[in-house]
């Protein structure tokens, strides 16, 4: 009886096999029809482009930061002041984190990608931004024990349908292998955008809108903890954000973000 059947059950597998590389074949030529008729294009320019969003153009227009900086709050220096000397701001306005470390300056064409993420759900643009960070923080993500995205209240959670410092954060935990840890701190109030707003209204804006979950404080207990944003402006967040993990004691808070406000007009000394 096997001997007999075995015949048919070759011929099925044959057309089980034939039909499965048709498939394959017009998925194929599906993709390359899209991709003529709808070519990526650059999120900057417009132009069409071959990768991950920002062509060779637009690409080398990004000002990636990069030493010397201060140590405390990433900000690049002119010129090489010394090892360990901190910037100006540092010392007149000490975060409650311990160091912070940005990809690129937020200029034109990265203040494109941030937003192309964060309101035109250009989640394709992720892993690049989320590699730079990697790159920009390895001596951050070289000592932490967990990474956290800043969160999003869940009524604009819910808007937005997604986190884009978590789908960085995603990206990063992928690159490093640290753990992550989405829910462990809440946004637990909504707060007003903080376009517009100065830098006091902004520190007043984010007081006591973060709190870490109280079952999740085993995440955060004795750890060291890397913040994950998007851009870093004034710093308010992250420091709301700092403060409610060392009340949950982590060890330590760090910040990494894709972009940071640089202010030209007070060139670090």
């Amino acid at each position: 009886m096997d001997a007999e059947a075995s015949p048919s059950r070759s011929i099925s597998g044959h057309l089980r096999g034939a039909l499965n590389a048709c498939r394959g074949a017009w998925t194929h030529a599906a993709r390359l029809a899209l991709d003529i008729a709808l070519p990526t294009l650059c999120v900057a320019c417009r132009e069409p482009v071959s990768g991950e969003g920002v062509c060779a153009e637009c690409w080398s227009k990004l000002s990636f930061i990069a030493p010397p900086f201060c140590p405390r709050l990433g900000i690049p220096f002119v010129y090489d002041p010394g090892p360990e000397l901190l910037s100006m701001e540092a010392i007149a306005n000490p975060p409650a984190y311990s160091r912070a470390r940005a990809a690129v300056r937020y200029d034109d064409v990265a203040r494109t990608l941030v937003h192309a993420l964060k309101y035109q759900d250009r989640t394709d643009l992720a892993p690049a931004m989320g590699r730079w960070m990697a790159r920009a923080g390895r001596e951050l993500l070289d000592e932490a024990d967990v990474l956290i995205p800043v969160p999003l209240h869940w009524r604009r959670g819910w808007k937005r349908r997604y986190n884009q410092s978590g789908a960085l954060a995603r990206i990063i935990e992928r690159q490093s292998g640290i753990k992550l840890a989405s829910e462990a701190l809440r946004r637990v109030r909504p707060t007003e955008q903080q376009i517009g707003l100065s830098r006091t209204q902004r520190a007043s804006n984010v007081q006591g809108a973060f709190k870490v979950a109280p079952d999740r404080n085993g995440d955060i207990a004795g750890r060291r903890v890397v913040l994950i944003d998007d851009v870093l402006t004034s710093g308010a967040t992250v420091d709301a954000c700092a403060r409610a993990l060392l009340r949950a004691k982590a060890a330590q808070v760090d910040v990494l973000v894709f972009a940071r406000v640089v202010d030209t007009h007070k060139a670090p000394i």
